[in-house]
């Protein structure tokens, strides 16, 4: 495991097995992707981000499960399930969905399925100028 990766998990060490999951089918699903690990997340990119991965508390902590990480995506529309925490819609046709994953296996065919549309989703969005 690389020292950056590594270093984002002193917070939470043992979420780190749902995160190598995670990031073993993303590498899979989409071997194009990019990785930057910042600060306060992971984030997955092609063309535009389509996944980022962080701790985020988007429920109170009691109701977390221990570890966690939050799964975020951007999908054109909310997810009909209650595996998603919260859902906003920052702006028309644009929704961002939180999803806490506490175990490895929550990294099923249903979430994948998730990814694949954040990925699709992802692609048809203009990508902004590069500044000069």
């Amino acid at each position: 495991m690389e020292a950056d990766i590594l270093q984002f998990f002193t917070v939470q060490p043992a979420a780190l097995p749902i995160y190598e999951a995670l990031e073993a089918e993303i590498r899979a699903l989409f071997p194009d992707a990019r990785r930057r690990v910042q600060k306060t997340q992971i984030t997955f990119d092609h063309r535009c981000v389509f996944a980022c991965v962080s701790f985020l508390r988007v429920l109170n902590k009691a109701l977390l499960p221990s570890p966690y990480l939050v799964l975020t995506l951007g999908l054109p529309g909310p997810l009909d399930s209650a595996r998603a925490a919260v859902q906003t819609e920052p702006y028309p046709g644009r929704w961002t969905v939180h999803i806490p994953l506490g175990r490895p296996d929550e990294v099923d065919a249903e979430l994948l399925s998730w990814l694949r549309a954040s990925y699709a989703f992802s692609e048809t969005k203009r990508q902004a100028p590069r500044k000069m």
